[in-house]
């Protein structure tokens, strides 16, 4: 059992908590049996997995365990897991997974697509928050456009309690994603604070994909020049903009209750 906090193995799974670590290494963190029960059956590689039986015997994943080799796993104790751990009330297993690659390229899509599309996403707890929203609606891939934070932000995968694993995801230049989904026929509907069409008013039975951009600084010209039609939420209070994680659900869902979800 790995007691020590010195332990060299704990000390860098506390170092992959930065970009670069987690690039240079080709190692990402996941935190909880959830979690890791989704990326196994996504078949991501696992490089080793830490636990606490003290914790992980309250898990409603008690079988985990028997899908991965044994000689990854290894023992630590509380004061280690606290050590490691990202999030309160964790069920005491942490692994160290194998990034994959997200081209546009390994996207499958259905006969009538609906994406989400991200401009320059720069918080990890939205990103996350919109790969739950993806999962929720079964929507057909998220796709990350010059991202500001990576997909394998610790914060990403704890805020998208396994989206990360269970939704196709692309990460490319604007311009990239715009020339993919003109091949693919899809709609490109820009959200946009000063727009003249209301997103209820919007037919998204058909292929489409939204837009979204940060909260700071909405979409660029880009998008907003390269739209089908620019798309706003109805705002009636003095706060002028949503949440982007809530503004994309609502739009999200607008879109598959037109399409009888």
């Amino acid at each position: 059992m790995i007691t020590s906090l010195q332990n060299p193995a704990i000390k860098n799974i506390v170092k992959l908590s930065k970009t670069k670590e987690r690039r240079e290494q080709q190692l990402f963190v996941i935190e909880g049996a959830r979690e890791l029960s989704l990326a196994l059956q996504s078949n991501y590689q696992m490089e080793s997995v830490y636990v606490c039986r003290e914790m992980y015997s309250h898990s409603k994943y008690p079988n985990l365990l028997h899908a991965l080799p044994g000689n990854i796993v290894f023992d630590i104790s509380p004061a280690v897991f606290e050590k490691i751990a990202y999030r309160e009330n964790s069920d005491g297993i942490v692994a160290l997974a194998k990034p994959k690659m997200h081209r546009l390229s390994d996207i499958r899509l259905s006969e009538n697509p609906f994406l989400i599309l991200l401009e320059s996403v720069e918080k990890p707890g939205n990103l996350g928050a919109i790969l739950r929203t993806a999962d929720a609606a079964a929507v057909d891939a998220v796709i990350v456009c010059d991202p500001q934070t990576d997909l394998y932000n610790p914060n990403v995968v704890r805020s998208g309690v396994g989206g990360l694993f269970t939704v196709q995801t692309a990460v490319c230049t604007s311009e990239e994603a715009l020339d993919w989904l003109q091949n693919n026929k899809i709609a490109v509907y820009a959200a946009e604070l000063q727009a003249a069409e209301f997103y209820q008013n919007i037919d998204f039975k058909l292929p489409s994909a939204i837009v979204m951009g940060t909260e700071a600084e909405g979409l660029t010209d880009f998008w907003l020049n390269n739209a089908t039609k620019r798309i706003k939420i109805p705002m009636r209070g003095k706060i002028d903009s949503l949440n982007v994680s809530v503004s994309t659900a609502i739009l999200t869902f607008e879109a598959m209750r037109q399409r009888g979800f």
